[in-house]
């Protein structure tokens, strides 16, 4: 594997670890917006192992829809409404900050958890 994919892989997994600890410590914001920086990370992990490259955006609905012209099977991430973490990028870190309720929290880490499986899946069969 790529020196760099490795590494951000890992980047992205250190985000997952850190948004499930802030999600047991009732830090709702923060780990939203992890879970935001993990899938924004493994979806351009995914583009970097098949293009070489990625863009430098944070909309996950722009990541995914590149990430669909090279597989279509990453539709399956609109159907677990995966862009529905493009709200935690801004709306966590810049006013008017935005509320997260702990049932949103917990959302945001089992879609993120989704995306890293089966991207991760899709590398190992590259």
């Amino acid at each position: 594997m790529r020196e760099d994919l490795k590494e951000l892989l890992e980047v992205a997994d250190d985000d997952l670890k850190v948004a499930k600890d802030n999600v047991r410590l009732k830090n709702f914001r923060i780990s939203s917006f992890l879970c935001q920086q993990a899938v924004e990370k493994y979806l351009k992990a995914f583009l970097l192992s098949r293009r070489g490259s990625y863009p430098f955006i944070h909309s996950i609905r722009m990541l995914v829809y590149l990430c669909i012209q090279v597989d279509e099977e990453f539709e399956y991430l609109f159907e677990i409404t995966v862009d529905k973490l493009d709200k935690f990028y801004t709306g966590t870190r810049y006013l008017p900050v935005i509320k997260i309720s702990e049932e949103e929290a917990r959302e945001a880490l089992e879609i993120a958890e989704k995306v890293r499986d089966f991207v991760l899946k899709k590398l190992m069969f590259k």
